[in-house]
C-alpha cells in the first residue's frame, strides 16, 4: 500500500510503498476514503523538517531538554547516534479520515466489514491507504453523512473538546483568537450553543468566511472594529470566555486575551500560541486559564487508546471516542457545515505535490483532504424518492362567495407579496391570521382588514366556513402546518419549500392519502408570470431536445438573516431552488429524472444540472457573489433552432425564422404573484383542478433535496420513480 511519510532530518516528503498493516485484535483494518491534512499542525512540522538543526533545536525546545538528559545519563556519543538515528528516519503524517472497514479484529462487535467510520490518531488515522485502528479510536459514520465531511471528525473533535473546556452558556459572548480550520470550527460549536461569538484574525478572507458561518463580528487583530464588537455585544464588561486557536511565536493573542476578557472570565488554549501571560492583566482580572488536550480524555493514555479501556460514562461524559461521535451528529443534523472550509480535495498520488503548494503559499487554504483511489463506500449512485401520488379523491365542493381565507403567517413575503394582491380582490375574504405573537397578528389584522387575528391555529383549522389555507411562515415548518391543514380538509397554498427533507415529503404526502384531500398548491409563481408566459408560446412547440440556461444572482443576505440559520431552516437553494426548478421543468414541459450539483468552495455559489426524460438539460446558476446592479434573473432556452430569452421579467425575445422583442419600455417586474393567487382562488371558489398538478410539485420538491444529497455525495443523484 502507499502512505504519506517525511523525514525530519533531510525535511523529505515521499509516498512510499509500505506493508499493509495487521488487523491486530481490538481493533480494524481501514481503507481510506478521504483524510484530512491540518493546515495548521501538519503544515508546522513540514515547515520544521526543513529548518536546519539549530532551527529544529529552537523550535523544540522540549526535545532539546530530553536530549541534554540523555547526555548527562549517557554520554554524548551515544546520544549523538541516538539522534541522528531518529531525525534520519521516515514519520508518518495525518491524523483524521474517513474510509470503510474492511477487515474486523478480535473482540470487535460495534462494526462489520463494509461498515464507513471516522478514525482519529497521529499513529492510526494516517495518510495512507490502510489503517490500523483501535476501537476508541474509530466510530460509525451517521447515515446520511457524506465521507469527505465525516473525515473532518478529529480536528472538530479538538474545537468540541475546546469548547467544552470554556463552558459556555446560553446568551454569553465569546472571542475566538484565530481562524483556521480550529477556530472556524469553534465559531460553528459555539453559535450552536446559543454564544455570539466575535473572531479574530489577520486575513479578511477568514473573517468574512467566519461571518458566513456565525460568527457575530470579525476583524483584525488590531482594529477597532473588533473592541467596538465586544463593547457592544457584551456592554462594556468583556467576554465571558476567549478560544485561543492561533499559532506562531507572537504573543499578541494571550495579551488581546486579557484585553478584552471580562472580569472573572476564562481563556481556554486550543493552538500552539506562544503563552508568555502578562501577570498584571490576568492577576487583575483573576482570569481562569485553561487548557484543553487534544480530542478530549482519553488522549495520551495507552490505556485507552491502545487497549480498548473505556471510562465509565458517569465519571467521564465526554472521551476521546465520544467527542467523536458527536462531532459527527452534529454534521449529520446540520449544526456545523464542514462544506465551506473545504478549499482543495487532491488526489491522494498528488499528496508531494500538494504539501509543498501549502508550504510554498500557493495553495491557500483552510481544509484540504486527500481523497483515495478506492472508493467502496461511494460506489453505488445516491438516489432521491420521487414519491408517486395516490389519493382517492373525496368529493370537491365548490366554495362559498365570498372564498373565506385564512393566513398562517404574515412576515415580509406575506405582507409584501401576497396580501396585496388578495385586500382588493373581488369575491375573496380575509377571515383570520394565525400568527406566533399577538402583536404580529393585531398589526396584520389592521393593516389587510381580516376580520380576525388570533395565536390558536386549531381554531383555524377546526373552522369549517375557512375555505383555504395559507401557510407562509419560516421553512421549518412548511411541512407540519400543510400536513395538519390537508387533514383538516382545507385547500392549501403553501410558500416554498413544501418539505425540507424527504421524510417531511412523505408525511405531507401520507397526509393527502388519509384525507383524500389533494388540493395542495405550492408558491411557485414564476411560471404565471405575463411576460414568461408570452415568450413560451412565441416560442412554440418543440421537437428535439432543448438546453436551458438559468443564471440567478441571489445577492448576499444581510447579517442576522434566518436564512442563514441551515441548521434548522435548511440551506438558501433549498428555501429557494425550487422557484427556478419548477421554472424550468415548466418550459421544458417535463420533471427531472436526475440532479448533479457542485459548489463553490468558500460560498454558497452552486451549479446544478437537470437531465429530463428526452435528453433536454437545465443548468440552474445560483450565484451569491454577484454584483448588486445586475439583473437577478436571466433565463436561455435553446431548441430546434430557436433561441427564447428572459431578462429579468422586464423583457423578453425570441430568435427563430422570425425575431419578436417585447415592448422596451421599462415595465415593474411581474413574476406571477397575482396571476398565481387568481388560478388558486378560482380552484377554490369553483373546485375544479388547482393550478399545478401535485405530482409536480412533488417532483420538484425531491429534485430540490436532491441537490443538497449530489453536494454531499459528491456525484449526480438518480430521481427515483420519476416519470
Amino acid at each position: 500500500m502507499k502512505q504519506v511519510v517525511q523525514n525530519y532530518k533531510s525535511g523529505e516528503l515521499a509516498v512510499l510503498d509500505v506493508p499493509v498493516p495487521g488487523c491486530k485484535p481490538g481493533g480494524v483494518l481501514v481503507r481510506s476514503a478521504y483524510s484530512l491534512i491540518s493546515t495548521g499542525t501538519e503544515l508546522m512540522k513540514v515547515s520544521e523538517a526543513g529548518m536546519s538543526m539549530l532551527g529544529k533545536a529552537r523550535s523544540r525546545p522540549d526535545q532539546v531538554a530530553k536530549v541534554m538528559q540523555s547526555v548527562a545519563t549517557n554520554g554524548v556519543p551515544a546520544t549523538y547516534r541516538k539522534v541522528m538515528g531518529k531525525l534520519d528516519s521516515y514519520t508518518p503524517l495525518g491524523y483524521s479520515l474517513c474510509g470503510v472497514v474492511e477487515q474486523v479484529g478480535a473482540g470487535i462487535d460495534d462494526v462489520k466489514v463494509g461498515d464507513l467510520v471516522a478514525c482519529a490518531g497521529n499513529e492510526h488515522a494516517l495518510h495512507a491507504e490502510l489503517n490500523w485502528v483501535p476501537k476508541n479510536l474509530y466510530t460509525p459514520v451517521p447515515d446520511g453523512l457524506a465521507p469527505r465531511h465525516a473525515a473532518f471528525g478529529t480536528v472538530g473533535s479538538i474545537a468540541l473538546q475546546g469548547v467544552r473546556q470554556g463552558e459556555p452558556q446560553l446568551g454569553e459572548v465569546a472571542l475566538v483568537i484565530g481562524l483556521g480550520l480550529i477556530g472556524q470550527l469553534v465559531v460553528q460549536l459555539l453559535a450552536a450553543s446559543g454564544v455570539r461569538v466575535v473572531g479574530v484574525d489577520p486575513d479578511p478572507v477568514r473573517c468574512e468566511l467566519a461571518e458566513r458561518l456565525g460568527a457575530a463580528a470579525c476583524g483584525d487583530p488590531g482594529s477597532a472594529a473588533v473592541e467596538a464588537a465586544v463593547a457592544e455585544l457584551t456592554g462594556g464588561h468583556g467576554v465571558d470566555q476567549v478560544y485561543l486557536a492561533a499559532g506562531g511565536g507572537s504573543n499578541q493573542p494571550v495579551e488581546l486575551a486579557a484585553r478584552l476578557c471580562r472580569d472573572r472570565g476564562r481563556v481556554v488554549d486550543i493552538g500552539k500560541c506562544r503563552l508568555d501571560l502578562p501577570w498584571n492583566a490576568y492577576y487583575e482580572k483573576e482570569l481562569d486559564v485553561r487548557f484543553s488536550r487534544s480530542y478530549g480524555p482519553g488522549r495520551y493514555d495507552p490505556e485507552y487508546e491502545l487497549e480498548g479501556r473505556d471510562y465509565p460514562i458517569g465519571y467521564v461524559r465526554w472521551t476521546e471516542r465520544r467527542n467523536l461521535a458527536c462531532f459527527l451528529d452534529l454534521l449529520a443534523r446540520g449544526s456545523v457545515d464542514v462544506g465551506p472550509l473545504i478549499s482543495h480535495i487532491a488526489d491522494f498520488d498528488d499528496a508531494v505535490e500538494t504539501y509543498r503548494s501549502l508550504k510554498d503559499g500557493d495553495l491557500k487554504a483552510v481544509a484540504v483532504l486527500f481523497r483515495y483511489p478506492e472508493q467502496a463506500v461511494e460506489a453505488a449512485a445516491p438516489q432521491v424518492a420521487v414519491p408517486a401520488v395516490n389519493v382517492k379523491r373525496g368529493p370537491v365542493r365548490a366554495a362559498k362567495t365570498p372564498v373565506r381565507l385564512a393566513f398562517v403567517g404574515a412576515g415580509n413575503y406575506a405582507t409584501s407579496m401576497l396580501l396585496p394582491h388578495l385586500t382588493q380582490r373581488d369575491g375573496v375574504e380575509l377571515s383570520t391570521v394565525v400568527t406566533t405573537t399577538a402583536l404580529s397578528a393585531a398589526n396584520a389584522k389592521r393593516k389587510f382588514g381580516f376580520a380576525a387575528a388570533t395565536t390558536d391555529l386549531d381554531a383555524v383549522l377546526g373552522d369549517r366556513s375557512i375555505d383555504a389555507v395559507f401557510v407562509v411562515t419560516r421553512h421549518s415548518s412548511h411541512a407540519e402546518l400543510t400536513r395538519k391543514a390537508l387533514l383538516a380538509g382545507k385547500t392549501v397554498f403553501v410558500e416554498k419549500p413544501l418539505a425540507l427533507t424527504e421524510d417531511e415529503l412523505a408525511g405531507v404526502l401520507a397526509a393527502v392519502e388519509e384525507s383524500g384531500n389533494d388540493r395542495l398548491q405550492v408558491g411557485f409563481n414564476r411560471r404565471f408570470a405575463p411576460l414568461l408566459q408570452e415568450v413560451r408560446e412565441r416560442f412554440g412547440a418543440r421537437t428535439g431536445p432543448a438546453n436551458l440556461r438559468y443564471l440567478v444572482n441571489a445577492g448576499r443576505l444581510q447579517h442576522g438573516s434566518w436564512y442563514l440559520q441551515q441548521g434548522t431552516e435548511g440551506s438558501r437553494f433549498a428555501g429557494e431552488g425550487g422557484h427556478f426548478i419548477d421554472t424550468a421543468s415548466w418550459l421544458l414541459d417535463a420533471d427531472p429524472v436526475s440532479v448533479y450539483a457542485v459548489a463553490t468552495s468558500g460560498n454558497e455559489d452552486l451549479q446544478v444540472v437537470l437531465r429530463y426524460p428526452d435528453g433536454s438539460t437545465a443548468t440552474i446558476s445560483y450565484v451569491t457573489t454577484g454584483p448588486a446592479g445586475f439583473p437577478k434573473e436571466t433565463l436561455d432556452l435553446v431548441a430546434d433552432g430557436k433561441a427564447l430569452r428572459l431578462d429579468d421579467f422586464v423583457r423578453a425575445s425570441v430568435y427563430g425564422r422570425k425575431r419578436w422583442v417585447s415592448s422596451r419600455l421599462p415595465k415593474a417586474r411581474d413574476k406571477g404573484q397575482n396571476a398565481e393567487l387568481a388560478a388558486f382562488v378560482k380552484a377554490v371558489r369553483t373546485g375544479g383542478p388547482m393550478p399545478v398538478p401535485l405530482q409536480s410539485l412533488v417532483a420538484t420538491t425531491a429534485a430540490t433535496l436532491a441537490v443538497q444529497t449530489g453536494l454531499a455525495a459528491g456525484a449526480p443523484v438518480t430521481l427515483a420513480g420519476a416519470r
